[in-house]
């Protein structure tokens, strides 16, 4: 089965049911099948085939998902942006994915004002839901057609998404996820998390995230449940509304969000009389770990189980979580979910007894096909079938999951994923930096927080506030430092390498 059945499927048996909500828009599965065909007509007109790549930079929306759903229609893969990313980041990713379309928006006009298309070797077209200043473009709208799409053959081993995630040299990779990949996930979500089609789904998340569009938009479409979409997490009361208004059932967040749930003080008579009435019947943690204290706290509050999970692009991206109708350990991602299987191996890749600290790797149909054209890269990860997520647990005696640290030196902050290496490396290209490295700080709010550590040169100066508004202009916001620490010298080991693992410990002991 691929996505384009899916979607068939749900169009087919709930053509009148209303399927997605936006604003005070709306479309039913059957309407929202009609808008994708006719927008695959519309890219299939520019000269996009089965294998094109498709960007999509836009945050959440109605088109973002017509968008997705329009190019895996052709067998084309979609490649999502992320909404954070600076002008050099994006036209790295265009280039390095071969990108045929870059779907974008108006919103965008800022970060794209010095787009230049001959960047990109395989760029033909710019569309865009607005106006986009002295670009060349074609309008959203005006891409949609009434012609027939042929029908293309689409194997489930067929890539339909890439997704890009931070990458060892602080450049991104492009995960190549399947049509099976994905399906195989929801499946086993559906499962984990006893979803009906009675359900209904809100997302505040962003769309380009592997986690949000597996949980808040694939499960919803194959069990034909209702989608409340919000265009961002900010002002947060337009979700509490939508939470009441749409009788939500399944609220989806990053820990960031439950920490901020859990500490908020709310009129106790308003909350009490929202507990009474609301259907509200599971929340979900994902893309960072969740703080043990969070979790108790949120559920003493608002009387929900709230389940956390593990996973990571790779991996479809849900590899474990906590049991909906089981035993819910706190400090523990749960055990895998069906399926998926997941063991705990020493630095040679031998498998370790139950309780033992090592890397965890991961098998099962949810394993991504590979990084797109990086077969080194995809050789080191995947290891006769294992995927060796570099990140450090264990397993106790009945198979549920801990995190313990990550092999990495990758850090999540808001369920954001950035390299310390890319900051590093703009750092290193500021006139007053000697020395530098960034490391997580474990933060309750935001999961970690980038920590930036400084040598001076010689007689040179700068402040916390200068390399900030340095990196600002090179990487995304939730990239740069929350601050800066200036020391005499960075430990390094007897071959000169950064001793990062010291500097973080040093970094969180401090208060």
């Amino acid at each position: 089965m691929n996505l384009v059945e899916i979607l068939n499927r749900a169009a087919d048996q709930a053509a009148s049911k209303k399927f997605l909500v936006y604003e005070k828009d709306s479309l039913s599965f059957g309407d929202f099948r009609e808008k994708s065909r006719r927008f695959a007509a519309g890219l299939k007109a520019m000269g996009v085939k089965k294998t094109d790549k498709v960007a999509i930079l836009l945050n959440n929306s109605f088109e973002f998902l017509i968008a997705y759903f329009g190019t895996v229609m052709l067998g084309a893969e979609a490649v999502p942006l992320n909404t954070f990313l600076k002008l050099d980041e994006i036209v790295y990713i265009l280039d390095d994915s071969k990108t045929k379309i870059f779907i974008t928006s108006s919103d965008f006009s800022p970060v794209l004002k010095d787009f230049k298309s001959n960047r990109m070797q395989a760029l033909t077209n710019i569309v865009s839901a607005g106006p986009l200043d002295a670009l060349q473009y074609t309008e959203f709208d005006c891409v949609y057609r009434d012609e027939p799409v042929p029908h293309i053959s689409i194997n489930d081993n067929d890539t339909a998404v890439i997704i890009y995630t931070s990458g060892t040299t602080g450049r991104p990779k492009g995960a190549m996820l399947t049509h099976k990949n994905l399906i195989s996930n929801v499946e086993s979500g559906i499962s984990a998390i006893h979803i009906s089609k009675n359900d209904r789904f809100i997302i505040f998340l962003p769309m380009f995230h592997a986690f949000s569009f597996t949980v808040c938009v694939l499960i919803p479409l194959y069990c034909m449940c209702h989608l409340t979409i919000i265009k961002s997490i900010q002002p947060f009361g337009k979700i509490v509304k939508a939470l009441i208004k749409d009788r939500i059932t399944i609220f989806v967040a990053i820990p960031t969000v439950y920490n901020v749930l859990a500490s908020k003080r709310f009129n106790k008579f308003l909350l009490g009389l929202y507990l009474k009435i609301t259907p509200l019947r599971v929340c979900v943690s994902g893309a960072a770990p969740l703080a043990a204290e969070v979790l108790k706290k949120f559920e003493e509050k608002f009387k929900v189980p709230l389940m956390e999970g593990y996973g990571l692009s790779e991996a479809s991206p849900i590899v474990s979580v906590n049991p909906l109708d089981g035993v819910r350990k706190a400090g523990s991602v749960g055990p895998p979910i069906p399926g998926v299987q997941a063991e705990i191996t020493d630095e040679n890749g031998v498998i370790l007894p139950l309780e033992s600290i090592g890397e965890i790797i991961v098998n099962g149909p949810n394993v991504m096909k590979g990084y797109y054209n990086k077969e080194e890269e995809t050789k080191e990860i995947i290891k006769d079938g294992w995927l060796y997520t570099g990140d450090i647990g264990k397993k106790d005696k009945d198979g549920y999951i801990y995190i313990l640290d990550r092999k990495k030196d990758l850090i999540i902050t808001n369920g954001m994923n950035m390299y310390p290496r890319e900051v590093e490396e703009v750092l290193y290209s500021h006139p007053a930096v000697a020395d530098a490295s960034v490391v997580g700080k474990t933060d309750l709010s935001h999961g970690e927080i980038p920590i930036g550590v400084i040598k001076l040169k010689e007689g040179a100066f700068a402040t916390d506030t200068e390399l900030k508004k340095f990196c600002r202009s090179a990487v995304a916001p939730f990239k740069v430092p929350h601050r800066f620490e200036f020391w005499d010298e960075l430990p390094r080991t007897g071959t000169g390498k950064v001793l990062k693992r010291e500097i973080r410990r040093i970094i969180n002991e401090q208060r």
